[in-house]
């Protein structure tokens, strides 16, 4: 999928290899990757940066083929609370950090619009969880108390 305001175009990139069991030379067993999922959650890291760790520091390539959980459903039966899906709070962040910037520079009119982009795409993200029921119906971004929600 082309990235929208982006100016390349084109969907080539690596692809993971489709398989329902977990490869055979991957010797953890499921237990142990949903204490090292845990660990990791605990020690601060999110759900994305712990997939990247547990593939290039353990050598396991999927934590869904090894335990047949996705890491946030492991999170949320060890009762970890998300009040924010991880992509929604990421462009939370990238916004406050570009609205820090354009008050030191008022006439950075590239960084405005880029401000304008990046609030569309939270806009939208979070009409979709409303709809999915991920967020609640009353949510919405607020740049003045965003600050506030991100603090885990």
């Amino acid at each position: 999928m082309a990235r929208m305001y982006a100016r390349r175009k084109g969907k080539s990139g690596s692809k993971r290899v489709y398989r329902d069991s977990p490869p055979e030379w991957v010797e953890i067993p499921p237990e142990q990757v949903v204490k090292k999922v845990l660990e990791l959650y605990d020690a601060g890291y999110q759900t994305s940066q712990i997939g990247i760790i547990l593939r290039d520091t353990y050598g396991i390539p999927s934590v869904r083929q090894i335990t047949g959980k996705r890491i946030t459903e492991i999170l949320k039966e060890n009762g970890k609370e998300f009040t924010i899906p991880e992509d929604l709070r990421n462009l939370m962040v990238k916004a406050l950090k570009l609205r820090d910037h354009l008050s030191e520079h008022r006439k950075d009119f590239h960084n405005k619009r880029g401000l304008q982009l990046i609030e569309s795409k939270i806009r939208r993200l979070v009409k979709y969880y409303k709809n999915e029921g991920v967020l609640p119906e009353d949510w919405k971004y607020d740049p003045n108390t965003a600050k506030i929600l991100l603090m885990r």
